[in-house]
């Protein structure tokens, strides 16, 4: 068991509560198709700092890591059906049906 100090949970929460703010900052931004893409990299980066330090995984042996990964894995491949299934759906009009 590794004992963190407190100043590391302080410095992540700082560093989150800043995220915080830019992710506040990117949303009243107006860039386009690049407003996803830079929320979604800064909430990449909360994350990472919370597994890294909140779940311990930074001190943790190679097992749980791989164990995240696999997680993490599962999860990419979740978004990417999800994506699939929602790139190649047809256009629907309002009003229509779909046919039974």
């Amino acid at each position: 068991m590794h004992i963190v100090p407190v100043r590391v949970y302080f410095i992540v929460y700082v560093l989150l509560m800043i995220l915080l703010f830019v992710t506040y900052w990117v949303a009243t931004m107006h860039l386009g198709r690049w407003n996803t893409v830079v929320a979604m990299l800064v909430a990449m980066v909360k994350t990472s700092l919370v597994a890294l330090f909140f779940m311990h995984l930074y001190y943790s042996g190679r097992l749980t890591h791989v164990w995240a990964a696999v997680g993490f894995l599962f999860l990419v491949i979740m978004f990417g059906l999800t994506m699939n299934d929602y790139i190649t759906r047809e256009p629907s009009a309002p009003g229509l049906s779909v046919p039974e």
